[in-house]
């Protein structure tokens, strides 16, 4: 058995939850040097990884990687889950740009918190190996938690880890995870519900109506799936009406007023209402009468409203189109 290098340094794919910071002090009582890795996208950020980096003090790189996420998520070689979840591919993906880190800086190995049979779909021994094949990172993979459960990994043979001093937890129940926490003085964690929008049912419905229609997304079409009411009139038509203040405020900031227009109320309270696609004239006319429809303008009366399109602002008075009447066209 070689010598171990001094330190050994390894990088941990890092969600911010327990599993992901008891990986990191498992390692970390070895004398291992970890550092932790957040890659951000639309359906998922940073934010617990960089609460838990800062609780710890464990140094955190973070990535946003939503142009190549994208090209995975439109055709995941293993699917998804119950939803637009493809979470093993999604792991194998993380691991592989993991692993472009590792050999550009130096780190020994990479590792995460996974806990065998944890997830009936991305956690299943089957899965993990996948993971260990398509990322292209074979070998260099450690995952302390159940690693005495799962076979010996290359970094282990080789001494950079100690084997027996890695745990072998398995199955969905918290509790060895939490009696550890306890043991080692983290109090300070999130609850293990997911923080990926790719698993809530409304968003992916969301999600597919726009990759069914669009060939091009930008990363602002993938945030706006994350406000307000979706309605696709036609396949190259589709509005999105704020439902609250909050929500009006947000979709004037994201709205993208190179390649879509944006309404505001003029003569009443009402939503903010932004239309995406095709812009043509009947397009807008229709994207008003909604505008009005969802307001609290009275029926049978106009109300007026600012359409401001790429190039042009115009105002339009308009009766009101009642949600009702939209209700085959909502997507979510």
């Amino acid at each position: 058995m070689k010598k171990p290098p001094s330190p050994v340094r390894a990088l941990g794919l890092c969600s911010g939850g327990l599993d992901s910071i008891l990986s990191a002090l498992v390692l970390k009582r070895q004398g291992i040097n970890v550092t932790w890795v957040s890659f951000e996208t639309p359906f998922f950020s940073s934010e617990k990884a960089k609460a838990a980096s800062e609780q710890t003090g464990i140094p955190l790189i973070v990535q946003n990687i939503t142009p190549l996420y994208l090209s995975m998520l439109r055709n995941p070689n293993m699917g998804y889950g119950k939803n637009m979840n493809p979470c093993t591919d999604c792991h194998a993906l993380m691991f592989q740009l993991a692993g472009e880190i590792m050999k550009k800086e130096g780190y020994h190995f990479l590792f995460s918190g996974e806990v065998a049979g944890q997830r009936p779909m991305s956690q299943r021994k089957s899965a993990l190996r996948y993971v260990e094949k398509h990322s292209g990172m074979d070998g260099f993979i450690v995952r302390p938690l159940s690693a005495r459960i799962l076979p010996e990994t290359m970094v282990e043979k080789e001494g950079l880890v100690d084997r027996e001093q890695l745990l072998d937890l398995s199955g969905r129940s918290r509790k060895p995870q939490m009696a550890l926490a306890g043991e080692w003085g983290v109090t300070d964690y999130p609850s293990p519900a997911g923080g990926c929008l790719l698993t809530d049912a409304g968003f992916s419905r969301r999600l597919r109506d726009l990759f069914d229609h669009e060939e091009t997304i930008q990363e602002s079409d993938l945030n706006l799936l994350k406000y307000g009411r979706h309605i696709r009139l036609s396949p190259q038509v589709k509005v999105i009406v704020g439902r609250n203040q909050a929500e009006n405020k947000i979709l004037e900031g994201l709205v993208d007023r190179t390649r879509q227009a944006i309404f505001s109320p003029s003569s009443f309270s009402g939503p903010r209402v932004i239309l995406a696609g095709t812009l043509s004239d009947m397009a807008i006319t229709k994207a008003a009468a909604i505008c009005v429809g969802y307001s609290k303008v009275p029926p049978g009366e106009k109300g007026a409203v600012a359409a401001i399109a790429p190039g042009k602002t115009t105002l339009l008075s308009t009766f009101g189109t009642r949600p009702d009447e939209l209700k085959p066209f909502i997507i979510c």
